[in-house]
């Protein structure tokens, strides 16, 4: 059975060695004003430095450049996307068709990966990006099972699934935390509010609490739980798909190293061994209950969700 690629997000650049000799094949990073929701920020200069030391150990380095750009920043993409193509990133991960115009100009053979969080849904959709250039589709995190095995066995481009960590509910490019707190007369400066991610919004009928934080992208409103489906890898891997990621963010350092080890040990287990897999699974996602933070329990996202039409 065909290993799928084990893609983390580093909080830091000395993250890379430790999570690649955990059994990291790739790893996403970025810097706030051009990829959304990274799970640490990364210079020009730590980029450099990341793809370096992730290249010494035959990983691959994807930088994110997934947030909307307004006309103000459309200038910068040129630029940008020429600083990674001299340090050798081995792809772009892109939603706005800005930056696939820019990349066709500056750096015509860079790989881009087509994510735009929610749209892609189907696999008609992801072959169309596919034509326009795009080598893998990131697909939402509102998919059910059957219907992302159902998109691989259609799709002509790469499909990356997200298998573990929080997911985003909501986003706007609005300052809502900023407005509130200066309709509450309670002015708290921008830059505070970006370091203040222990802040949630509390909904008593569903008993949940929601992560909310604010940066140079908006506000962001997450998942209350995180998804986990360490147990339950064995289909996606069997239909082929090609990239499996863990989303560190809002995450320590140690919390993603301690998950990659455990989805590396699952990945190689079921490629080699369905069956022992299947018999051990129960184990691993005990076992990724145990590093849970108190208030982040786990459950299986919208894979076994139905689908109501």
């Amino acid at each position: 059975m065909k290993k799928p690629e084990l893609l983390v997000t580093p909080a830091c650049v000395s993250d890379i060695e430790p999570l690649a000799s955990a059994g990291a094949d790739a790893f996403m990073i970025g810097e706030e004003r051009y990829g959304l929701r990274l799970a640490g920020e990364f210079s020009r200069e730590d980029v450099g430095e990341a793809i370096k030391v992730a290249h010494k150990h035959n990983k691959k380095v994807y930088v994110a450049m997934n947030a909307l750009f307004h006309n103000d920043k459309i200038a910068e993409l040129d630029d940008y996307i020429a600083f990674l193509k001299d340090r050798g990133a081995d792809a772009i991960v892109f939603g706005d068709p800005a930056v696939l115009m820019a990349a066709r100009e500056v750096a015509p053979e860079m790989k881009l990966h087509w994510n735009t969080e929610t749209t892609a849904t189907n696999w008609y959709t992801c072959n169309y990006w596919g034509r326009k250039g795009a080598k893998r589709a990131v697909l939402a995190r509102e998919l059910s099972m059957d219907s992302i095995v159902e998109m691989k066995e259609h799709a002509e481009v790469e499909i990356e699934v997200q298998v573990h960590g929080m997911t985003c509910m909501f986003q706007s490019k609005r300052s809502l935390l900023g407005n509130y707190f200066e309709y509450q007369g309670k002015v708290m400066e921008i830059e505070n509010r970006k370091e203040q991610r222990n802040m949630f919004l509390h909904d008593e009928e569903r008993h949940n609490k929601y992560p909310i934080f604010e940066d140079g992208n908006g506000t962001h409103i997450m998942s209350p739980n995180d998804m986990c489906i360490i147990d339950e890898l064995g289909e996606m891997m069997e239909a082929g798909v090609d990239s499996f990621k863990i989303d560190g963010v809002m995450k320590s350092s140690a919390y993603i190293l301690e998950v990659t080890k455990l989805y590396r040990m699952a990945i190689d287990l079921c490629a080699e061994d369905e069956e022992r897999y299947e018999e051990q699974k129960d184990e691993f996602l005990e076992e990724a209950k145990g590093k849970q933070p108190d208030n982040r329990p786990l459950d299986t996202g919208f894979f076994f969700k139905e689908t109501v039409y």
